[in-house]
């Protein structure tokens, strides 16, 4: 389903998924900034205050006909979707979510999807430093972590032309514009990065196909 040729159309019609988060609300202002034309699929309007000038569509991520309707004309798919930290109950919402939206891309013919996971899925396992890899991940995330690593795995089956953004630990500070993305992660061992400066890079991977299936680690 390759359509790298037209990474480069703009403004690009972009649908954008956990909007309604920290990293999801600064890629929809930077992107409508750009002069994209923006849609964000929410499950309420109540949580979407703040993205003025995106078109709202109310619904579920995990519900395809809602998915297949908030593609309807879109060019590019950016997921920026979380969940809570969840130390005893078992997470399935991002793989059951992006199972949906790789079929509804397949279904209406979208092929360019930018998917944000985290530091800790995959082989970034074991990079985030000594707090987060012994403490933070085995208590907190190891369930959310199991599940985004089931979500790349879908992301890299489905056919598309995909990237995965692995953040290092995010924060609120202001970007600084000039970050680093790795894959070899071999001295690599904890860092951090501004929310602004991720959502920054997601939007700059629809002009280019540089990570064009890669799963690069962004850090400062």
């Amino acid at each position: 389903m390759s359509n790298a040729d037209n990474f480069r159309t703009t403004p690009t019609k972009i649908l954008v998924l956990g909007a309604t988060g920290g990293t999801g609300r600064s890629i929809v202002t930077q992107a409508l900034a750009r002069g994209h034309d923006v849609a964000a699929l929410v499950r309420s309007p109540e949580k979407a205050v703040g993205l003025k000038g995106a078109t709202l569509i109310v619904g579920d991520a995990r519900d395809e006909t809602a998915v297949r309707q908030a593609l309807k004309g879109r060019d590019a798919v950016i997921s920026a979707l979380g969940t809570p930290a969840s130390p005893f109950r078992e997470v399935t919402f991002l793989s059951t979510a992006t199972r949906v939206l790789v079929g509804a891309m397949k279904a209406e013919q979208v092929s360019r999807l930018v998917c944000i996971t985290g530091l800790g899925a995959g082989d970034s396992a074991g990079h985030g430093g000594f707090l987060f890899d012994n403490v933070i991940f085995p208590l907190l995330l190891r369930k959310v972590y199991a599940d985004k690593n089931r979500q790349e795995a879908i992301v890299r089956d489905s056919g598309l032309d995909w990237t995965l953004v692995r953040p290092a630990i995010l924060n609120d500070k202001s970007g600084r514009g000039a970050i680093r993305a790795l894959t070899d992660l071999s001295s690599f061992h904890g860092g951090t990065i501004a929310r602004e400066d991720v959502a920054r890079f997601v939007l700059e991977q629809l002009s280019a196909d540089t990570w064009l299936r890669s799963s690069p680690l962004i850090t400062w």
